[in-house]
């Protein structure tokens, strides 16, 4: 009996955090505020960095802020109603986003959400994340060079704050990261990856 309700809990927090992690909040505010369809503009991304092309700063910034608050709230929630099921309900968020089922799975990078994950399950790795997303972009300007160095840098945290159980997991999600950015890794190598501000740079 105590290990079907394992079950049911770990199958609740896996379906609560893939609902939460695969709403397409990109696409949910442009159509809103009248700025077309996301996924055909630029990349066809969802995620914040294609929103920006929109030139609608506050629906990119609101984009960004609503992603990652969705990551942190699958872990929260789940570890609220299903204790110790906020590592499961983090994965699935992710992947929820990145594989929407709603979208045919074609979702977002996964930079944002993965970072309210990692403020959740470990904020100061959390705040390590942001500040290596933030200082990346302020030096280099390239979107994808920011978020593809922060989502590395959360198994590398966890691992140094002795986070053992948590650098398994970071470190799959940061390899999904970059493996979502390999288009934008084939632009970099040929040199005509282009940066924050100008078209197709996400």
């Amino acid at each position: 009996m105590q290990t079907e309700i394992l079950w049911q809990a770990a199958f609740g927090a896996l379906v609560l955090g893939y609902v939460l992690g695969s709403i397409p909040f990109g696409v949910i505010l442009t159509r809103m505020g009248g700025a077309g369809d996301l996924r055909q503009i630029g990349s066809g991304n969802i995620g914040a960095t294609n929103v920006l092309r929109t030139g609608r700063k506050g629906l990119a910034a609101a984009t960004l802020l609503l992603d990652m608050l969705k990551g942190a709230a699958a872990v929260l929630l789940a570890e609220w109603l299903l204790p110790g099921t906020g590592v499961l309900a983090g994965m699935a968020a992710f992947l929820g986003h990145c594989y929407p089922v709603w979208l045919r799975f074609k979702g977002g990078k996964g930079v944002a959400t993965l970072m309210g994950i990692v403020l959740a399950l470990h904020w100061p790795s959390g705040l390590i994340y942001a500040g290596v997303w933030l200082g990346l972009l302020a030096m280099l300007r390239i979107s994808s060079v920011a978020g593809m160095g922060a989502a590395v840098s959360a198994p590398i945290s966890a691992a140094a704050f002795g986070r053992i159980e948590l650098v398994l997991l970071f470190l799959a999600l940061a390899l999904i990261v970059v493996w979502k950015h390999r288009e934008n890794i084939d632009r970099l190598l040929s040199g005509t990856e282009p940066k924050v501000g100008k078209k197709k740079d996400g």
